[in-house]
């Protein structure tokens, strides 16, 4: 009798054990199944409040995955469309996949898939971009974040002109990082940022910046109100406004034998441009002003010519000939103007970097304009 016995608790026990595990996948599943219906309301209520904003964002088909451990969302032919007073920006990209794990929803993951143009709405393409990898990584809600970083493997970006594309910008990597790091999303956040580069070049935009460049930049914004949603011309004018700044808290850039770091502070004016100083300390500056023309820019330099006054001043004819060695040897005229010390082992002059109504000058060279950011 007691073998039938011990085999029908055996039974029992497979049987109790089965209907566990049944009730748990089934427990488990509806748990799923209502996490992904609360992150899918969470997510048509951030598409809601960002549209009252004036940026409507569309899937040409959308579906949710991921179990049993994450979330997942795929948006197919993924567009988005920004709207302001004046004018509207629409955004295309072939696809985007959002995920975030069960058991940290806080954390959410974002993949893209190319190409991404960018254009007036209904328009053909401005700007295409394509890139081997793009992610991103937000911590906190989507109308609340902490942190976010976004990563670009092999990023290219071309300027359209019809049928033709000009190359815009090129790198091997390109890196953001942002988070709240003092204040929070609803007071008067101050922004950390981070951005880092790795053999960027962009040909177009400056002579300066045609070279592949290596940069690491790491900057604090501060003046915002919050980060409700509202254009950035909006915010930037906030800032303006709140006489808030843009500090460069380390800025390392490398462009073949240059080398320059430095640091410093920036500021809005009422047009919207850049006012302000970087203390840049540089090595292997000659290079640099060769591949910018700057021979050709200092004999028009105020700065120069002010060097030049005082010089005549003190000896007549001194000045013309220090402008002269200035033209022919830019790197040792620069040099009179600048602080003399080594970087990294190597001989360099601290200048200053600066911003006046978004002209931009490295000592007395003029290197270019910043656009007004409003």
């Amino acid at each position: 009798m007691a073998d039938p016995i011990r085999a029908r608790r055996r039974r029992r026990r497979y049987i109790v054990l089965v209907v566990l595990v049944l009730a748990l996948i089934g427990g488990w599943s509806a748990f799923w199944h209502y996490a992904a219906h609360k992150a899918q309301q969470a997510l048509e209520g951030w598409r809601a409040r960002e549209a009252q904003s004036g940026r409507v964002y569309q899937c040409g088909t959308e579906s949710s995955g991921g179990y049993p451990f994450r979330i997942e969302v795929e948006c197919d032919r993924a567009s988005a469309v920004f709207r302001n007073e004046t004018s509207s920006l629409e955004i295309k990209t072939a696809g985007i996949l959002v995920a975030a794990q069960i058991y940290d929803p806080t954390l959410i993951i974002s993949e893209f898939t190319g190409p991404l143009s960018i254009a007036d709405p209904r328009q053909p393409p401005k700007f295409v971009a394509t890139w081997k990898l793009g992610q991103a990584s937000l911590r906190g809600a989507p109308n609340a974040p902490k942190r976010l970083s976004m990563v670009f493997d092999q990023p290219a970006v071309d300027r359209m002109e019809g049928a033709a594309k000009q190359a815009y910008l090129r790198a091997e990597h390109i890196e953001l990082h942002g988070r709240i790091a003092e204040g929070s999303v609803n007071s008067n956040p101050v922004v950390e940022a981070v951005l880092r580069l790795k053999q960027a070049s962009a040909p177009t935009l400056y002579p300066w910046t045609a070279p592949p460049t290596d940069a690491d930049i790491r900057v604090l914004l501060r003046g915002l109100k919050d980060f409700s949603p509202k254009p950035w011309a909006t915010r930037l004018r906030e800032i303006q406004a709140a006489n808030g700044r843009i500090e460069i808290e380390q800025a390392r850039v490398q462009q073949g034998e240059t080398l320059a770091v430095g640091n410093g502070a920036l500021k809005l004016n009422p047009d919207g441009r850049l006012q302000g100083e970087l203390r840049m300390t540089v090595a292997g500056l000659e290079p640099f002003l060769k591949s910018i023309g700057a021979e050709q820019m200092v004999q028009r330099s105020p700065d120069v010519n002010a060097l030049a006054g005082m010089l005549n001043r003190v000896a007549p004819g001194l000045g013309d000939v220090a402008r002269n060695q200035m033209s022919t040897n830019i790197g040792a005229g620069i040099n009179l103007l600048g602080q003399q010390t080594t970087l990294e082992g190597k001989p360099a002059v601290v200048l200053p970097l600066r911003f006046d109504d978004g002209a931009m000058f490295l000592g007395p060279i003029p290197i270019g304009r910043a656009p007004a950011l409003f």
